[in-house]
């Protein structure tokens, strides 16, 4: 293979010649951005609102995942902790809220709170869940029930609205902290078949009925820093196996899913400050730990944390993410190994 001879001019150098080329590109791109910028202001200024930031002022914000209006999405593990924060959250920023768990005595006081501001900004007489007043309905399910079951659950959570846009697969358990050898059959069945099982089971069929709805949708999986490789947590054999899997089903589940224009992520959070964490966080020895080995110092409330990311997900904003594994944990697996060891 031969290479033409590049010919410089006479008295230059290989570097003044890349230097010339450069600043003829660059002068290039600049004059070609000038025109696109006019015409764009000419195009605008027919508005009496037009700044520079038009584009962002077009869409009403920078971040327009703030605002997820009409957005019905289902929640489960929603009677408590991370859950139930979150279908607050989800419902100050306009979804309708699909609460889902075994306790329903908490679902219910979850939903009145929420559809309590509901009545209070509408007029509406209506007690139907279609109506503007109401904004969240409770849903009886447990994920480590059959298969039969949790399909009879998902489709009365799709009645509700008419449709679901969103999945978010809360519900989960810790389990028992032990040693391999001393971990029991029960527990690791008890861990996989609420964690992953369940998990799964939920998705599929919520799924089912957003293709056969020809509906576009995103699915959520609340998975842990136990669950991706470089957290593996000592004592929790069951609950880091079921985590890692449900990255797994992630993965698979966002390939073959795209299809439809169903999304599906994954979210790892570290320790946040909830309902179940309130006593952790007030032990003098974490504190140490976390001024010792957490990047950022400190550990993160749910709101903006958590939600904001949750909010991206459900946005249309995130319509070209999927099969990802979004890691919210202040850095603290960064060292890739349990910070029990490096004290």
């Amino acid at each position: 293979m031969q290479f033409a001879k590049v010919h410089l001019p006479q008295g230059g150098t290989a570097c003044n010649f890349r230097n010339r080329c450069r600043n003829a590109f660059l002068g290039y791109i600049c004059q070609r951005g000038g025109r696109q910028r006019g015409r764009e202001r000419e195009s605008a200024a027919d508005s009496e609102h037009y700044c520079p930031h038009s584009m962002a002022v077009a869409t009403g914000s920078l971040r327009p995942w703030r605002s997820v209006d009409g957005k019905v999405v289902m929640v489960t593990g929603a009677s408590s902790g991370i859950g139930w924060d979150l279908c607050i959250d989800l419902a100050r920023a306009g979804c309708l809220v699909i609460a889902a768990a075994r306790r329903t005595d908490r679902l219910r006081f979850l939903c009145d709170e929420i559809n309590g501001w509901a009545s209070h900004a509408s007029s509406s007489p209506s007690g139907d869940p279609g109506s503007a007043a109401v904004r969240a309905v409770a849903v009886k399910l447990d994920v480590g029930a059959k298969g039969t079951e949790i399909e009879a659950a998902v489709q009365r959570a799709w009645n509700a609205f008419g449709r679901i846009d969103a999945l978010l697969n809360n519900a989960g358990i810790r389990g028992s902290v032990n040693s391999p050898l001393d971990w029991t059959e029960e527990n690791w069945h008890s861990n996989l078949s609420t964690n992953l099982t369940g998990s799964w089971l939920v998705s599929k069929y919520v799924c089912r009925l957003m293709r056969d709805a020809k509906q576009k949708g995103s699915v959520i999986n609340m998975s842990s820093i136990g669950g991706i490789e470089r957290g593996q947590l000592p004592g929790g054999l069951g609950y880091a196996a079921s985590k890692t899997g449900l990255n797994a089903i992630t993965k698979v589940m966002a390939l073959e899913l795209g299809v439809y224009g169903i999304r599906v992520n994954s979210v790892a959070p570290g320790l946040f400050k909830s309902e179940i964490t309130a006593g952790l966080m007030q032990k003098e020895w974490l504190n140490k730990v976390m001024l010792k080995t957490v990047p950022l110092r400190t550990y993160g409330t749910l709101d903006p944390a958590l939600t904001s990311l949750v909010l991206y997900l459900i946005h249309d904003s995130s319509e070209y993410v999927t099969g990802n594994i979004f890691i919210v944990d202040a850095g603290v697996t960064l060292p890739g190994f349990p910070i029990f060891s490096s004290l």
